[in-house]
């Protein structure tokens, strides 16, 4: 018998400086099994950077196809497609394609592997994933919140420029978003 998804619930005080946005957010995320404490903050953060109405997490590592957050407008059509982690470049480039109304954007857990992303779809000849949003978390960050393996974080994150702010449990933890493209 296969080990059934945790459930862990975030209560996010966000502050997007640039966008002037101020949002409480409160959602909950299903962590596979199989699925790291880095990824889920990863997805959690993701959520945070690229909030706006009607963002949802997609199906997760069930469905390697599928975006791990997604965007729909009242017509239920795709309007940003988001994927976390380690992406392949032949599948970003695919997102672009099949959605061209829709922003692609990639969040990576460290900038090394934005850059050996880069660096695959050049030697690829993958010329369309210029099109995507790319960026990646500072990965001491990101170690940092996967050390709370509390089910419940309740922080405050706070985006200004290319810069994450979090407060959660007390502690301020802070790291660079690093931003990416295709030339």
């Amino acid at each position: 018998m296969a080990l059934p998804a945790t459930l862990h619930h975030f209560e996010i005080a966000l502050n997007h400086v640039d966008r002037r946005l101020e949002q409480a957010l409160v959602f909950k995320v299903a962590r596979h099994p199989s699925e790291t404490l880095e990824r889920l903050w990863l997805r959690a953060i993701a959520y945070c950077w690229q909030w706006e109405e009607r963002i949802a997490f997609g199906p997760g590592l069930s469905d390697p196809d599928a975006p791990d957050l997604e965007v729909r407008d009242y017509t239920n059509q795709l309007t940003r497609w988001i994927r976390v982690g380690k992406p392949q470049a032949a599948k970003v480039q695919r997102a672009v394609d099949q959605h061209p109304g829709a922003k692609v954007v990639v969040l990576f857990e460290a900038p090394a592997r934005l850059e050996a992303f880069l660096d695959e779809a050049r030697a690829e000849g993958l010329s369309r994933v210029a099109k995507a949003e790319l960026a990646a978390v500072d990965p001491a960050l990101l170690s940092a919140l996967a050390s709370h393996e509390d089910r419940r974080a309740r922080a405050t994150f706070t985006f200004v420029g290319e810069h994450l702010y979090v407060d959660l449990d007390g502690q301020t933890l802070e790291g660079p978003l690093t931003s990416g493209r295709l030339t």
